[in-house]
């Protein structure tokens, strides 16, 4: 008899597995990534750079600490054999500055025999924080205006 084996999702089952989480992200939903995400995790964004899924989930939860109605649309999905790019955008209103919005990108790393995501680096601008911020804003705005293209 032919043996059968256990079926393994595909990376883009993977893929949109881990984007609906994220465009879906409340403070009760963080746990639910346990089941798709490595215990040593590569998370990278211009704040942070951890390897491990505790601390994921810690940047995570201060993200709802820090903020207000933050919430992720992921709006590209770019699905290969081993990773995927994304395109989102992030809306969240910021102490000080306000609302933000921040268009951004991030690469995703899948072990397809695991079903887990091991890495998820960020990219994206942060200037838009900085510029709006009192005091180093100022300073920020002159030099930006400086570089500019006339």
């Amino acid at each position: 008899m032919p043996q059968h084996l256990p079926s393994v999702k595909t990376a883009s089952e993977l893929c949109q597995q881990y984007c609906d989480l994220f465009s879906n992200l409340t403070p009760e939903t963080l746990d639910q990534f346990k089941a798709i995400v490595s215990d040593d995790i590569h998370f990278k964004d211009p704040f942070n750079d951890v390897r491990d899924f505790g601390k994921m989930r810690q940047i995570l939860a201060e993200m709802f600490e820090h903020t207000e109605g933050p919430a992720f649309t992921v709006y590209e999905q770019n699905v290969f054999d081993d990773h995927a790019w994304l395109r989102w955008k992030f809306n969240a209103k910021l102490p000080v500055i306000g609302w933000l919005s921040v268009d951004g990108a991030s690469r995703i790393s899948f072990d397809i025999t695991q079903e887990k995501v091991i890495e998820h680096i960020d990219y994206w601008d942060s200037a838009p924080i900085y510029m709006r911020l009192p005091l180093i804003g100022v300073l920020l705005r002159q030099i930006h205006k400086r570089m500019s293209a006339k």
